[in-house]
Formats: C-alpha cells, structure tokens, sequence
C-alpha cells in the first residue's frame, strides 16, 4: 500500500484523497494525496525513533483524517497497525476492557492516537501490556523534510500489512494477520467486481477499525486514486440522512453498509427530506456484514426511487476479516438474486425451491460468486466431505485474499485456516463457521454454526426468527433483538429478546411480548420459551455494531438483562 499511495501522490498530487464531514454534514479538513504522503512521512519518521520493522503499533483515534495518515506512517515505516476502537467517554472502563485484551494480545511496541482521545487512554494500571510503551499524538507531529519518512523498500509481499481484530460477536476478537499480498489481492478483487471508474468519489461512514469500512472504505480509495468523504458512524446513528445527502451532494458513487443502516433511512427519514435527495450517481450500494434481508432491499428501494436510486445499485457480498474482507459477490450491473425456498426443506439442511406466494417459502438473498483466484466449497463441518450440490453446510474458502492465521493463536489458526476435505485431503481452507449452499453457481448464507437453534431435529437461524420479531410491532427496534437457545429440563428452548424503541407509550408489556409469541409461531412453527423487552441501547453490540447473541445468552441465563418499563400512555 505504501507503493500504491506513493504513485498517486508522485502522479495526482493536488487531487483530494479524504474529506472528513465534522458532524456528517460540515466541511472539515481534506487531505490531498501529496499532503497525505506528508503526514505518512512524519508518522514513519517518529516511529523509526522507537520501533522497527514487524512490530505492532496500537492505533487509537477519534473519527477523523488523522488515523488515515497514521495508517499509511505505519505502511511507511514497515510496522503493524493495529486498529481499535477508541475508548468513549461514557463508557470508558468498557473500552478499556477491550483495549486491554487487545494489547496484552499483540504486544505493541507504540501506540499513535490523537489530541482528541490522549487524554482518554487508560493509565498502564488498567492495561499493564501498556506500561513503558511509548505515545505518539500523530496530529501534533511537525512537517518533514522531502527525504524523511520514506517508505523502507524491504517490505515484502508475506510480511505482515496490518493485525485486524475481529469484531467478537461470537467470542473474544482475535488478530487476524493480513498480508500485503492478502490486501493487494482483496483490493484487486473489489476493484474489478465493483467495476468502479479509478477517480469516483466515494462516502463511508462505517468505522475504520474493522474491515468492511478500513479495506472496502478507506483503503480502497487509496487503491482506485479516487476521493471518500469520511463520517463519523455517530453522525449517521443520530441522524441518517447525513449519509444520504453527503451522497446526493458529493454524486458519490460508492458507499454501502449493513441491513441496520438502510433500514434506519426508511424509517428515520422523512419525505420531505427525501425530497431533496438526487442519488441517482450512486452505482455500488454494497450490503454486508450480516445476513441480507430482502425486505430490506424492498423497503429501501421503494422509499429512496423517487430519488433516482435503482435497485441494481444494490451489491449484496459475503466475506469475513480472515479471508481479509471480500470473498462473493455478484455482477454489478446485475438486479440481487432473490430465490425462494421451502422453510421447512431448509430447516432440515435441504433447500428446495417454492413459489414466491407459497406461505411456507423463506426469501434469501444471494451473494454471489467467489473472484479472480478464490475457491468456496460447501463441506459437511462433522466429517469435512463437500455436500451434494444444492445442500447446506459450511462454507470453507481458499485463495491468495485468506489470511496468514491469528495472532499468537496456533491451535486456532490450524483449526480455522487449515481445513482439508476427507479422502484426498485437499487444502488448505479456511472454514469460516458460516453456514451456506451454492446453486446455479450463486452463494446463499444461511447462518453461524455456533448460533444455530436446533429444536426437535430442525435447524433454525436467528436473524430469521430476530426478522419476525422485529416485523411485528412497530416499537420493536430493527438490529437490536437476539433469538438464542437455552436448555431447560434437556429440551431444546427458544429466548428472544428485543429492544423497545424509547417513544414506544405501550402500557402492556405482556401485549408485546403476546405480539411476538403469536408472530414467531406463525412464522416458524415455534413456541417461544420466554421473550424479554429490553431497555433503548441495551443489548450488547461489538464495536461494528453486530447484535453479540452469545453475550446476550449469558446476560439471560445471569439475569442480567436490563429489561423495559412500560411507560404511562
């Protein structure tokens, strides 16, 4: 990467790198691709002052440019960034908890932040793996001299390109080891399978401590020598047509996100907002991170048409931190693949088609196909041998995109990146714990193996049961509601909980959770054990803002949940 910013900066050196949008709607600062090689240079020139080649550096910073610079210092001066999430105010012991593991995790040699958190930053009592580690406040750094900062040509294609933490949702977050190889080659793929023009301008809210906003967001810029208005993802939870106008105002062509972000534009906007939106430029809406669903795509398409968006702007993808970011994708041009299928075929491992007005047929969203030198396979986990074609298992990945291992983690790395079909013992792969089938060529994510509800016999996904519950009243906030098993006498039960929106003025709690019992037995032939309404804000979340069921399992069977309180109508 440090090449790839070096050619933009020697060939377009006026022309605009990143805008940082202060409170996702104001101009703030902007980086041309020369003034961020400058601040490259000065990052790698204080950090050859206290640390060398391979060794990590700890990135903590606010919503900003300045990260961005201290990425490419990193790249410069042949160190390991290492991004997290910086420590919010509010919520500092919390942030510590994290940084904490991640630091005792990868043992940093420096850590480089801001003027903005510095003063934030937990004292080495609360994170030992800190102590005698020096600080770099990278926004106070003085300019360089032409010569200084350069970057060191001995980095080479299997040295490391950064440490990425997992977002944890179903465990602690562990160090994914990227490549340059691994990042040159996903940055490749996005390039050809978004089939963007090298200079568009872009926008990207999503945070740049995990993959989909760094690599997808910010890095991917760099590659294309194009220009990305960066926002703080505060900016677009308080308010999200911010993300909405910066793309009607910018003509952005690119920007994407989770179901949650969509969602929260239908139904937290309104149409006289709408009305003043153009987002007809927009071509690649790329939607990820968790399982696509289809009422989304409906909603958001019908609501934002008579802005000028299309519904092949939509770019449903599958990919996973350990194989660096992107693994499927389909064409661009190309309306999402919506496909139908028996429920309760599906519940048993065995997708049959069904007729979009069957009552019993489920829509799934496919994701596309693997590019330019990766392999899918879907492998039965118990006995690792591929399933018939049409049936569902795991999805296991091959290809240059996989990444090296984890961190310190050798018997997880030989579990997770070293997977080989029975017989021939063909491998490589990386079993990624995500459940999946291929047909007519077309991936279709089903769901985590670890999260599966497996009642009587029958497989039933979360984000499926999560959905209806949502659907079925108005105060029940999308992305914020977990389904999750328990065991209770030896037998398989389903717990739901589910956040109540704060306007929501509904006297009976027990009408609610009657709502949801009546809806998820309708929809999937199930009684509900138990359903607690949570409190606005209260489920546990990771820092990309993924729903964390199994912490929300332990909560629940700790009584620890911080139910809701109906309030007077």
């Amino acid at each position: 990467m440090a090449e790839v910013l070096l050619t933009h900066a020697d060939r377009t050196p006026d022309a605009l790198a990143f805008g940082f949008l202060i409170d996702g709607e104001h101009e703030g600062p902007r980086l041309s691709y020369a003034a961020l090689d400058r601040e490259a240079r000065a990052v790698a020139a204080a950090l050859r002052d206290v640390a060398g080649p391979g060794d990590r550096a700890l990135l903590v910073y606010a919503p900003g440019l300045a990260f961005v610079s201290a990425f490419f210092g990193c790249q410069y001066a042949g160190v390991v960034p290492v991004p997290v999430y910086p420590p919010r105010p509010g919520q500092l012991a919390q942030g510590w908890q994290v940084l904490r593991h991640i630091a005792t995790d990868c043992t940093p040699r420096v850590v480089l932040t801001d003027r903005v958190v510095a003063p934030f930053l937990p004292t080495t009592g609360a994170v030992p793996a800190l102590a005698g580690v020096p600080l770099i406040v990278t926004d106070r750094l003085d300019p360089v001299s032409a010569g200084q900062g350069r970057p060191a040509p001995a980095t080479g294609g299997d040295d490391l390109a950064l440490l990425q933490y997992t977002s944890g949702s179903t465990a602690d977050p562990k160090g994914v080891m990227v490549t340059h190889r691994n990042l040159l080659h996903n940055l490749a793929i996005l390039h050809t399978a978004f089939d963007s023009p090298p200079h568009e301008s872009g926008v990207c809210w999503l945070p740049p401590y995990h993959d989909m906003g760094l690599i997808g967001g910010l890095l991917q810029t760099v590659y294309r020598g194009a220009a990305c208005w960066v926002m703080s993802p505060v900016a677009l939870l308080q308010d999200p047509i911010r993300w909405l106008r910066a793309l009607s105002r910018y003509k952005a062509l690119a920007s994407g996100g989770p179901n949650f972000a969509f969602d929260m534009c239908v139904q937290r906007t309104t149409p006289q907002q709408r009305a003043g939106l153009d987002l007809s430029h927009w071509t690649v809406a790329a939607i990820g991170a968790e399982p696509v669903d289809p009422r989304v795509l409906d909603r958001f398409t019908t609501t934002f048409a008579p802005a000028g968006f299309r519904p092949e702007t939509f770019y449903p993808c599958y990919g996973l931190a350990e194989s660096t970011v992107f693994v499927t994708g389909g064409a661009r041009t190309a309306r999402p693949v919506v496909r139908y299928w028996d429920a309760a075929e599906l519940e048993r491992g065995r997708p049959v088609p069904a007729a979009p007005a069957d009552p019993n047929a489920r829509a799934i969203v496919g994701c596309g196909r693997a590019w330019i030198g990766q392999e899918v396979r879907i492998v039965a986990p118990e006995t690792r041998v591929p399933v018939a074609d049409g049936a569902v298992g795991e999805i296991w990945v091959a290809g240059p995109s996989v990444a090296r291992g984890y961190w310190n983690r050798p018997t997880e790395t030989a579990e997770t990146f070293g997977g080989r079909l029975a017989g021939a013992g063909s491998g490589p792969y990386l079993r990624t714990g995500d459940l999946g089938f291929v047909s007519e060529g077309e991936l279709f994510v089903t769901g985590r193996i670890k999260e599966l509800i497996v009642v009587r016999g029958r497989n039933y996904y979360p984000h499926d049961i999560e959905a209806t519950v949502q659907a079925a009243h108005p105060d029940f906030r999308p992305g914020c509601g977990a389904a999750f098993e328990v065991t209770r006498d030896g037998q398989a039960r389903v717990v739901v909980v589910q956040e109540v929106d704060r306007r929501c003025r509904a006297a009976d709690a027990a009408a609610l959770i009657g709502d949801i019992r009546q809806a998820v037995a309708e929809q999937h032939g199930l009684q509900v054990y138990d359903a607690v309404l949570l409190e606005y804000g209260s489920i546990p979340k990771t820092s990309s803002g993924k729903v964390r069921r199994a912490r929300c399992r332990t909560d629940y069977e700790n009584g620890e949940l911080r139910a809701w309180k109906s309030r007077p109508v």
